[in-house]
């Protein structure tokens, strides 16, 4: 695959009027794009009623010591399926490296770590992920589905999760206010 289809490190912005609506307002960083596929995690809609420590209490990991913050609706393919994004100051069991700008892991080890005080300085736990087989974002990027942005580690870390999607856009320099449906012609 050439670099300038490999988009790993990069936050897909869903633009309005997508067709799946499962996306609306999403961004989803992109962890892995390659010939087979990609898999990206979804950084913007915290689920209703579901917190960190409830996640690791369900894994007999004491959580008393961890903040309590959400848990994210990262995808709709294995919807209870974990996943960590995570700083790079902590690498362990099967972590993916994102283009040097975060990690992604997705087993117990990096839990435990979080839990006993070792883990990574920053972090998002969520459920789920979004996944293309291969050819399929390509294809949807040629579409009116999908806007793509430089991935940032801060933006992805501190900012709110209600403010991820205009402010990644604002880091690409759209005001996402004047965004709307469908395509124009001239």
């Amino acid at each position: 695959m050439t670099a300038e289809r490999y988009y790993g490190g990069h936050f897909l912005l869903a633009l309005p009027g997508m067709a799946d609506t499962r996306f609306d307002h999403s961004v989803i960083a992109l962890c892995v794009h390659d010939e087979n596929g990609a898999l990206g995690i979804a950084v913007g809609d915290e689920m209703e009623g579901v917190r960190f420590r409830d996640l690791l209490e369900s894994f007999d990991i004491d959580a008393s010591d961890v903040p309590d913050v959400p848990v994210l609706r990262g995808g709709p393919v294995e919807p209870r399926r974990g996943f960590v994004l995570h700083s790079l100051d902590w690498g362990g069991q099967d972590m993916v490296d994102v283009s040097g700008k975060w990690g992604l892991s997705g087993s117990l080890d990096i839990l435990k770590a979080i839990a006993e005080g070792r883990g990574p300085s920053r972090y998002l736990i969520a459920l789920g992920y979004a996944g293309w087989v291969a050819g399929q974002l390509e294809q949807e990027m040629l579409g009116e589905s999908w806007f793509l942005a430089d991935g940032d580690a801060d933006l992805l870390f501190d900012t709110p999760c209600r403010r991820k999607w205009s402010q990644a856009f604002a880091a690409a320099g759209v005001d996402a206010s004047h965004l709307v449906p469908g395509a124009g012609s001239a």
